[in-house]
């Protein structure tokens, strides 16, 4: 019997049954709700051969720009081996091989030629937008998501999520007027979703309204802050806003109750927790022995050598700590990283080497070097993945290390 998804695709391998908990599943992957493994797995469980139920599990994993998830969705897509797959399915299949060879420029084009093909396809769309954010690829951001829109109708599954990174990619390219449209206009018919108090949070930050979006952000902390996928990172849109108010203390608070306190965090938690105080040294302000328990938690990761935006924080948290043989260790991956042919390579080759290097000189005192070593960085900053605010650090850093530098040759000057 061919069976359908609930934007009109046909599905291999799926029962009535094991489809509704695939719907639910893709449901909290889109909305940043709850944790969508469990769904995906009863799927799986009902219908092993339900082919786009193995594929959405092998996202989830691979979106989490973790090596060990990596890894797991390897061996997810491999239980599929000789399995019937329809042509959107083959092709999804082929997106999943090229994005655990970390081939991204490959998943890139098949991704883009499979939402020509199927503009409702909004698995493909969410990762798509997920590897556009990795990638630094800002402009897609926005024009990926702008060719689907017209497909699209408020009453399709799905419907949401995509105006939501729709409004996102908006607001990555400056579009800030359209982009309160689109997050107002979602907000009307699912004021629950957070995905839209994010891309608020950016546009607020973007324009440097800190006030204004400090008033959001406690305004609806329910609507983000209770079982989402965003929270911590939200929490950290709110410490800046504290930052940049010029309120320091109330930053740290912030730290020490919702981003820093967190056993078990994933790599994104530990990413605002370490770009935070890195902020927040980078302002002199001082953040006590919070670095300790922070490189504790990125130890496990100083040798995965997957992804130089991880990289780049991991450093920070070690040097911070001055965990200065972890760091050098760091370096030495990285180096090995550097070597090979993946689009992490590269990345790790044009940025991530350079900012850690960077990063480490800049903790060590050697200002100088740390102001070469990261001097073209802020330009091309934007390949090692993130966001804008997130992007900023390269650029505030080489600023601190700039002037540490210039403080350094006057006193000795005046000495000399």
């Amino acid at each position: 019997m061919h069976m359908k998804d609930d934007r009109g695709y046909e599905i291999s391998g799926a029962t009535s049954g094991s489809l509704v908990h695939f719907e639910q599943a893709l449901r909290l992957f889109q909305s940043w709700r709850a944790d969508p493994l469990p769904a995906v797995g009863q799927a799986i469980e009902q219908s092993p051969s339900f082919v786009m139920a193995h594929v959405l599990r092998s996202y989830i994993y691979l979106c989490s720009r973790e090596l060990a998830n990596v890894q797991k969705a390897r061996k997810a897509i491999g239980a599929l081996a000789g399995e019937p797959a329809n042509e959107r399915e083959r092709e999804h299949l082929a997106i999943v091989e090229a994005l655990v060879d970390a081939r991204y420029e490959l998943a890139d084009a098949r991704l883009s030629g499979l939402l020509d093909r199927y503009p409702r396809d909004v698995l493909a769309l969410q990762v798509a937008h997920a590897f556009d954010y990795l990638l630094g690829s800002t402009t897609q951001l926005r024009d990926r998501v702008s060719r689907v829109v017209p497909f699209w109708s408020q009453d399709l599954p799905g419907y949401s999520a995509v105006a939501a990174m729709h409004a996102f990619g908006l607001a990555e390219n400056g579009d800030f007027s359209e982009a309160m449209d689109w997050c107002m206009h979602t907000l009307e018919r699912d004021p629950g979703n957070p995905r839209v108090h994010h891309a608020i949070a950016h546009v607020y930050e973007m324009t440097q309204q800190f006030a204004s979006g400090l008033d959001w952000l406690t305004d609806h902390v329910e609507e983000w802050a209770g079982g989402t996928a965003v929270a911590t990172h939200c929490w950290w849109h709110l410490a800046l806003f504290h930052l940049r108010g010029g309120q320091p203390g109330e930053a740290l608070g912030v730290y020490d109750e919702y981003i820093g306190s967190r056993p078990s965090a994933t790599v994104a938690e530990l990413i605002d927790a370490a770009s935070l105080l890195w902020r927040l040294n980078l302002d002199d302000h001082g953040v006590g022995g919070r670095w300790a328990g922070l490189a504790d938690e990125w130890a496990p990761y100083v040798a995965d050598g997957y992804c130089a935006f991880n990289d780049m924080h991991a450093m920070m948290a070690l040097a911070g700590a001055s965990r200065w043989q972890a760091a050098n260790a760091l370096i030495q991956f990285q180096i090995l990283r550097a070597q090979q042919d993946d689009t992490n390579a590269i990345m790790t080759r044009m940025v991530g080497l350079p900012a850690c290097k960077g990063i480490l000189a800049f903790k060590r005192g050697r200002f100088a070097e740390a102001a070469d070593l990261l001097a073209g960085l802020p330009a091309i900053a934007h390949r090692l993945g993130g966001s804008d605010a997130q992007q900023k650090i390269i650029a505030l850093t080489h600023e601190a290390a700039r002037l540490h530098a210039l403080a350094h040759r006057a006193t000795f000057r005046m000495v000399a």
